[in-house]
Formats: C-alpha cells, structure tokens, sequence
C-alpha cells in the first residue's frame, strides 16, 4: 500500500477525542512497580480489568490474558503465517508515584511551564509506557476500523513487566504463548523518534568471605571488607575498550555493597556487592560474567563467590531496516522530525531482536520527564504516535 494512502486511512480511523479519553483513563488507573514485580495484583487488573475490555470495546476483537497477566491480541487471516507478523508490545507497569503530585489524575495542563508546546496529560507512567499504549490501542483499532484486509498478522501484546529490569513476561510470551513476529515494536517514550539499539545488562552477585574476629585484633582474623576493595581493584579497567559509536563504552560498577555480622568492633566476614554491567551490541551476558569470574579468581587469601542475577541483551537495529524505515516514512508523514535515538537503558528490544523479531522502539513522551515530579506527555505527541503506528503496520501488512 502507498505510504500516503496508508496515512490517509490512519488520519480518517484515529480518533483524537476518543484517544484523549483512553490515555487519560489509562493515566488513572494504578499500575505500579511494587515487590510483587509482574504478579501485582493491581497491574495485572490494570491489564485485564482495564486494557484487555477497552481494546474489544475499540476493535470487537478480544484478546487473552495468559498465565502470567500478559494480554496478547491478533488481527489477520487465521491461516497468515504469524512468523511473517508485525508486533507490537506496549506495558501496563510503571514507576511508582513517589513524591510526584496527583499522579494519577490524568489531568490537562499547559505545556509551557515544562518547555512543551501545547496542552499535555499530567501522569504516572505517561512518558514511558501509558502514552505509547494508548497509541498502539488506537492504532489496532484504526487497522481494524479501516476494513482493510491483511496479508499478514497484527499483533498487540501487553506485558505485565514495564519497569522490572528483566525479559520474563517478554520470555513467557514467546516460549510459552507461542508469540512470534517478523517485525516488532516496542512501545516506549522516544518523543516520536525511531530509537534503533540500547545497551544490556547483567546484574552479577559478588560474596567474599573470609573470618570474623574482635576489631582490637584485626590480625586474628580476614576482612571482607578488605576483599571487596580488592574485588573492586580486580575489576578496574576489565571493560575498557568496549563500546559502540552510538551507545559509547560498556561500563562496570558497583551499585550496592553490605557486609555482616552487625555487629559492634567485629571484623566482617563476608561482604555482598551487586555490580552492574551494561553490554554492548553484540555482548553476551554469560560472556561477561564468565570474564568477571575469571577476574575474581584467586583473591587469597578471601573466597570469592559469583552469581549471575537479571539479564537484559543489548540491540542494534539498522536504519535501514524494513521496520526502521516504515516507522520513519509514517513520521515523516505525521510531520515529525529529528534523527534515529540509541538508548543507555536496557529493554526488551534486545530479547526480541535475540529472538530473530527484528525490533525498534518508539512512541510519545520523553524520558527526561519520567520518574520526575512533573511527567507530562504533549497530547499531540501522542496523536502522531498513533498515527504512525497504524499507518506502518497498513504498509508493512498489506
């Protein structure tokens, strides 16, 4: 289909006053980060009870919530290879509100005060997961409106991950649904540009022990404290010269370090770090914690032990990739502009792209605002969003 036919039918479909709605209703439902991860009651209602019945009202499709509280929504001919699909997968988490005012009053305020043009939508979660998701919402429903008829599937996943810094729900998709794509979207705040790639992420659990004795005879005994800043020099300079021209070095630090017993005027035996360790396009998890293991061995006279915690893989896609350059010529379209993104943080973009989904992300909102006191998304932001994504998904599945 014509890029401009394919923009006509998205600009006819998409409804703004009932996108309004939908974002600012989402905006007001909770759905936050909370130590049950993606098992919180509240966002897995927030998926069923909320998303999943507002997605059949706008397209008379119903989608399934599986196992795990994920939504997952298909539109196409029952006999379309699903493997020749484009999917999109938006989140229903959020940071938790925190100190930020009225964070769930999905208000509208003016964009000035915030450097924005235009009213916004005041909200938790806006900038990065539930401006994005209404889009997508409004574009399944704008394809499925138009009555065009696909070549290939459409899929509309929710996951109930969105700040959990894993790919379980991503992985319990694709191993245990069965989900798969040839193309993928992830849904997330880029301010309408396509973002190509980001850094992974390995957590590695570091225990050195070594033997307790009384602080006034610090020679009777091995100090753990000790042995975690000989850990910490071990590892000092072990990720130089690893980087990517858009995303910069690879780095390795430290984020959280205890030791024990508690105990007044005592030498500690055994000390607990967490290292963080962002990989680069084409780093493997394992690789690096193998190479941090390798690192530590030997630390006599302390016992070392080394643990690999949460995994996220890294991404890199091309801008010339059939999705990248659909996502682009829709935005184009929408009136948007500015260069392809590369983001720091790790996402799930990298599982997908693993998994052989060639995957970019993007939609409304902008990072700088989230997990802030004042997250705001320009309406119009989110507009083009859903523009762009019905019109890329007309194009790619015609």
């Amino acid at each position: 289909m014509d890029g401009r036919e394919a923009f006509r039918i998205a600009d006819e479909y998409v409804h703004d006053p009932e996108l309004e709605a939908l974002f600012t209703e989402l905006l007001r439902v909770p759905s936050e980060h909370k130590d049950l991860m993606e098992a919180d009651p509240a966002v897995k209602a927030f998926v069923a009870e909320v998303v999943a019945p507002r997605l059949e009202a706008l397209t008379g499709v119903a989608p399934r919530t599986d196992g795990m509280g994920n939504l997952l929504w298909r539109l196409g001919p029952a006999e379309a290879d699903p493997a020749e699909g484009l999917l999109f997968m938006g989140y229903a988490m959020t940071f938790p509100a925190g100190s930020m005012p009225e964070p769930f009053s999905g208000k509208v305020v003016p964009g000035e005060p915030y450097g924005l043009q235009g009213p916004c939508v005041w909200g938790r979660g806006g900038c990065e997961q539930k401006a994005a998701l209404a889009a997508m919402l409004a574009a399944a429903a704008a394809v499925r409106r138009s009555g065009r008829e696909l070549a290939c599937p459409l899929f509309l996943a929710v996951s109930t991950a969105g700040e959990t810094g894993r790919h379980d729900a991503a992985r319990y998709m694709l191993e245990q649904d069965g989900l798969t794509a040839r193309y993928g979207v992830v849904g997330l705040g880029t301010t309408n540009r396509v973002c190509l790639g980001n850094k992974g992420r390995v957590d590695v659990d570091v225990v050195v022990r070594g033997k307790s004795c009384h602080s006034s005879t610090p020679w009777a005994g091995v100090n753990a404290v000790d042995g975690a800043r000989a850990v910490l020099e071990r590892l000092d300079g072990l990720v130089d010269g690893i980087a990517h021209p858009q995303l910069g070095e690879a780095s390795l630090v430290a984020t959280h370090i205890e030791s024990g017993p508690d105990i007044l005027h005592t030498i500690q035996d055994h000390c607990r770090l967490t290292l963080d360790r962002r990989l680069m396009p084409g780093e493997d998890p394992a690789d690096a914690l193998s190479a941090i293991t390798r690192a530590l061995a030997d630390l006599e006279p302390w016992q070392v032990e080394v643990t690999q915690g949460n995994f996220m893989y890294p991404a890199a896609v091309s801008e010339d990739s059939e999705v990248a350059v659909a996502l682009a010529a829709a935005r184009e379209l929408a009136g948007e502009t500015g260069p392809p993104l590369w983001f720091p943080a790790a996402l799930d973009a990298g599982y997908l792209n693993e998994k052989g989904i060639e995957t970019v992300m993007f939609g409304p909102g902008d990072l700088a605002f989230a997990h802030t006191d004042a997250e705001v998304v320009p309406l119009e932001q989110v507009r083009r969003a859903a523009r762009v994504y019905a019109t890329a998904a007309l194009r790619m599945l015609a």
